[in-house]
């Protein structure tokens, strides 16, 4: 679908018209993934809640489950967010009781660490029942206070086939085959003032190259997405100049929520224009890199967008689950071409 803005004069009458035969391309199975952090009532009364009559065995809600099974969610990203900047997955793996209770220090909370990995990987498996195709797990890996030597053990935990430490402790805690998570995502907001281990352009550039390629060299299937910021920022611009032959799909942010609805209103043109300018700068990088045609495109992975009111999210009865449902990613890229194609093949 197209759209454009005309100023009315007047009286005159605005219209829409909509032609639903017209198709400018075919939607990816990969679009419209879903997100969903430890943050307020997302996981913990949200998704997870063992003690509540609606939940299963697993102690995971049903009637989300439903809803989401509905919405037909692809992909879905974990742990966060701004919650990933302090979170080490080991403190949610084993025994509920031995897990540590940590501070935690994006939403000022305390973390229980009852829900982990495995956990979420059991809830995508209930999620897919029924399904034709998995609902995909995609990690952010922490790259603020969390190491190298910490995100290749968690690869290995979810992936690793040998018998080595980290793919022997999943077999330990009861999950003999491999959970094969392919999308990583390489921090989140690291450019953020928020952020625990906020990092300059110039650090956390060469801080992913090099991530980048310890993490292939340990599994070379990984879809590793880079950091950005809103896809039209001299961040952008550096970190794709400097890493764009080590990464598969490089995100973007948007926010765009206002009480003001002329801003909500063209929101959905501001998170397109991001698109296009995100489009060239990778195209750009691709350029400048000698990165060869041959190589599959660098996507964009549009993994956090707001376009409607902070009113709605604040106010309404919904608003616990309202992260869970509306905060996802319509993941998709703008080739050079001008034709939009979707993430993820």
């Amino acid at each position: 679908m197209t759209t454009t803005f005309t100023k009315l004069v007047g009286d005159e009458t605005p219209l829409i018209e909509v032609d639903p035969t017209k198709r400018l391309s075919e939607i990816d199975p990969m679009t419209y993934g879903g997100f969903i952090e430890h943050m307020g009532r997302c996981i913990y009364g949200g998704i997870y809640d063992p003690d509540s009559p609606l939940s299963d065995s697993n102690g995971f809600r049903t009637d989300v489950l439903a809803a989401l099974r509905e919405l037909d969610v692809p992909v879905m990203r974990y742990p966060g967010g701004n919650f990933v900047a302090t979170y080490h997955w080991q403190d949610g793996v084993g025994p509920r009781e031995s897990r540590p209770k940590r501070p935690e220090l994006a939403w000022l909370g305390t973390e229980t660490n009852a829900f982990g990995t495995d956990e979420f990987m059991r809830w995508l498996e209930v999620l897919s029942e029924g399904r034709a195709r998995r609902v995909e797990p995609y990690l952010c890996l922490n790259m603020g206070t969390g190491t190298l030597d910490e995100a290749l053990a968690w690869v290995e935990y979810c992936n690793g086939t040998r018998d080595t430490h980290y793919a022997n402790l999943r077999r330990a805690h009861g999950h003999p085959e491999p959970y094969r998570v392919r999308y990583w995502a390489l921090g989140n907001e690291v450019w953020g003032p928020w952020q625990v281990e906020q990092a300059t352009r110039e650090a956390y550039a060469a801080k992913a190259a090099q991530w980048a390629k310890a993490l292939r060299l340990l599994d070379p299937g990984l879809v590793l997405v880079l950091c950005g910021q809103d896809g039209q920022s001299s961040w952008d611009h550096h970190v794709l100049g400097r890493c764009v032959p080590a990464v598969d799909l490089h995100s973007i942010h948007v926010y765009t929520a206002s009480d003001d609805h002329v801003k909500n209103t063209t929101a959905p043109l501001a998170a397109e224009r991001a698109i296009q300018i995100t489009a060239s700068l990778i195209d750009l990088a691709r350029i400048e890199n000698g990165v060869p045609p041959t190589k599959p495109p660098t996507k964009i992975c549009f993994d956090e967008v707001w376009l409607c009111s902070r009113f709605f999210f604040l106010a309404h009865p919904l608003s616990p689950f309202f992260l869970l449902f509306i905060m996802a990613c319509p993941e998709r890229e703008l080739r050079g071409d001008g034709a939009f194609q979707y993430l993820i093949s």
